[in-house]
């Protein structure tokens, strides 16, 4: 009887400082898009999960907030932080994801001495290597493994596919022996109604930009199988005042308009079927302390 062979896998925590690039990687390292981006810092708010495959390994990876100094008073802001920072916790692996941009930022500089403090080795993965020159990413490179905690150093970028590959392989070898947590196919750990809220709210990060502050947020609250296979959704967006709201609807509803046809062809292309998508703007000046909501979202009120 010849063995089964083994199979390995864990969760790998993608880590760093808001805009370091870790969607962009946990999308290019799955293969599909199962994370939202934008260029606005701060996108992500919750733990997403990625699932890929790899010579027998299933890897796990753990895309969490930007980590940052929050403000004093923001719930919000100090309930994705330590949504990051528990990710990397409880993760077999973690990957420091530094923008080679900005290498010598405060953010980063604030998770390295934490890392180092609990004594907790990383992989670091220098991203956007296609925007600066080989000697300047030779030095970054020096300094950060002068550190001793990382091991080893991967040069990638995200947007290119660059040493995405070997990173993944690296990954996969370093994972424990196990059976696979997730069915083959599965992509990530999202639900349909999360996901769908999350394609919206990316729109509104692409098309408004500067325009409307982070302080907004998008909700399934009705979702109906049709039976022609179709699917109709209906989705709030939250804002906090009345200003706000004449944004997300634009002049003679134009900008809203915008937004949900673009959100509805992303989520006929992740579906794979048709969508009726309707969209509401509410004003709820307090929804940033809302428990139900951070619940929602997966974040911890308390945090």
């Amino acid at each position: 009887m010849s063995e089964t062979p083994a199979t390995r896998c864990g969760y790998v925590a993608l880590i760093g400082a808001p805009n370091a690039g870790k969607s962009t990687l946990l999308n290019a390292l799955v293969g599909a898009k199962v994370s939202i981006v934008s260029p606005k810092v701060q996108t992500t708010r919750r733990r997403v999960l990625g699932i890929a495959l790899h010579e027998g390994a299933q890897i796990i990876f753990v895309d969490t907030p930007g980590i940052f100094a929050p403000r004093p008073g923001r719930r919000l802001e100090r309930a994705m932080v330590s949504a990051a920072w528990a990710g990397a916790e409880d993760a077999d692996l973690v990957v420091l994801l530094v923008d080679v941009t900005r290498a010598d930022d405060a953010d980063t500089a604030g998770i390295v001495e934490r890392l180092k403090a609990a004594g907790r080795k990383a992989v670091l993965a220098l991203n956007k290597i296609d925007l600066v020159r080989p000697p300047v990413l030779l030095g970054i490179a020096d300094r950060f493994a002068k550190v001793g905690i990382f091991e080893p150093v991967f040069m990638i970028s995200g947007l290119t596919g660059d040493g995405i590959e070997d990173l993944k392989r690296h990954l996969a070898q370093a994972l424990p022996a196990g059976p696979w947590l997730y069915p083959e196919d599965q992509l990530s750990d999202l639900p349909e109604r999360l996901i769908a809220a999350e394609v919206t709210r990316e729109q509104i990060f692409l098309q408004l930009r500067d325009e409307l502050p982070y302080a907004s947020t998008v909700e399934t609250e009705k979702w109906e199988e049709r039976k022609d296979g179709s699917v109709r959704i209906e989705q709030t967006i939250f804002v906090q005042r009345p200003t706000q709201k004449a944004i997300v609807l634009g002049e003679g509803g134009q900008r809203i308009k915008q937004i949900g046809e673009r959100a509805r062809a992303e989520l006929e292309t992740q579906l794979g079927r048709r969508v009726h998508l309707f969209l509401h703007v509410r004003v709820e000046k307090d929804w940033t302390e809302d428990r139900e909501r951070y619940e929602a979202i997966g974040l911890d009120f308390e945090g």
